[in-house]
């Protein structure tokens, strides 16, 4: 199988640890194909950058259709052009907001999430509305972090613990998830941090959960329903 993994910004600051990151969960059949944009935004932390990006996905997503891969992983946690790309593409496509979602639906009754900035909670907001989650949702927190600050991943965890650990403390959430696919490597120890405190919380990757459902979907021969995503109409555009 091969996966491409677009990385839905500009630069190439992503492209070893987010590559790292997919392979580490990708089977052992899957070849891994990582490339980000030549036009867009540094990083996606607000509406307004999830639009400029979304001609650059695009593009990229056209290419792995006409170069025959077999899914494609969009790397954020806001679905960027998601649903445009599996318009155009007769091939999984996912970002990691609902296959994360869905892999916390079935561990637990309420999920918390735990993302990067508020500019970025009003989006996860309106993306479980439309989901019709709403009833299953407990809080969306925030780690104060741009995407482009997570470096140093002790304060990084630092501040996810204090995050997921009152969300459960107050008994407002049973499975934890991560809100960013930037947020690399630190699910195991947020859990098992967690863990310490009291009873154990599954906490969901997105990365982790993108990765294997793409996988599982090719090798149950699954795409995008055509009555959902149908093509575009044919007509005169200009990008």
């Amino acid at each position: 199988m091969r996966l491409r993994v677009v990385i839905p910004v500009v630069g190439d600051v992503f492209d070893a640890p987010i590559g790292d990151e997919v392979r580490s969960w990708a089977g052992p059949g899957t070849q891994v194909e990582v490339v980000s944009l030549t036009r867009g935004p540094a990083s996606i932390e607000c509406e307004y950058d999830e639009a400029l990006a979304a001609p650059g996905i695009l593009d990229r997503v056209e290419e792995a259709v006409a170069d025959g891969v077999h899914a494609v992983y969009v790397v954020c946690f806001g679905d960027p052009a998601v649903a445009a790309a599996r318009e155009l593409a007769d091939l999984p496509v996912a970002g990691g907001f609902e296959p994360a979602i869905l892999t916390a639906l079935g561990l637990g009754h309420r999920f918390g999430i735990v993302t990067v900035l508020p500019n970025v909670v009003p989006m996860l907001r309106g993306a479980i509305a439309r989901l019709g989650l709403t009833e299953r949702a407990g809080p969306i927190r925030n780690v104060d972090l741009p995407v482009l600050g997570m470096e140093d991943r002790t304060v990084l965890l630092e501040r996810l613990y204090g995050e997921a650990s009152r969300m459960v403390a107050d008994d407002e959430a049973d499975v934890i998830v991560l809100g960013c696919g930037g947020m690399v490597g630190v699910a195991e120890e947020l859990q098992t941090r967690l863990a310490r405190g009291g009873a154990y919380v599954p906490v969901v990757d997105p990365t982790a959960a993108a990765v294997t459902w793409l996988e599982r979907c090719v090798r149950l021969g699954l795409r995008p329903s055509r009555t959902t995503y149908l093509p575009p109409p044919p007509k005169q555009r200009t990008r």
